[in-house]
């Protein structure tokens, strides 16, 4: 699992499709263009908490990635970020997908 997700954060990074951060995901959030939220395991427990409130404010789905860290995710998507949006629809489900498994479609 983590490798296929930190694979297609990549992808998503070099298409433009994230928002790197906590400000630039809620500024996403707030224009409507997130369609997923991810963040890393060792985010502190107040930026999860504000984050996971902003998203579901905007009914976008929100993920921790359980055993990801800030560092494997900055390596995936070539800068330092441990928050992040996702802006395209099609990755996002990918994204769950690979995340939770199952189809994500319905979201």
């Amino acid at each position: 699992m983590n490798n296929k997700i930190l694979t297609l954060l990549g992808f998503a990074a070099k298409s433009g499709n994230l928002s790197y951060g906590f400000e630039a995901t809620l500024t996403s959030l707030k224009r409507g263009k997130s369609q997923l939220v991810i963040v890393a395991s060792d985010i502190s427990p107040k930026s999860i908490k504000e984050i996971a409130f902003f998203a579901e404010k905007f009914s976008v789905r929100h993920i921790i990635l359980e055993s990801i860290d800030i560092k494997a995710v900055s390596d995936a998507i070539g800068r330092k970020c441990g928050i992040i949006s996702v802006n395209d629809k099609g990755f996002a489900n990918s994204c769950v997908n690979a995340i939770l498994g199952g189809n994500a479609n319905d979201k």
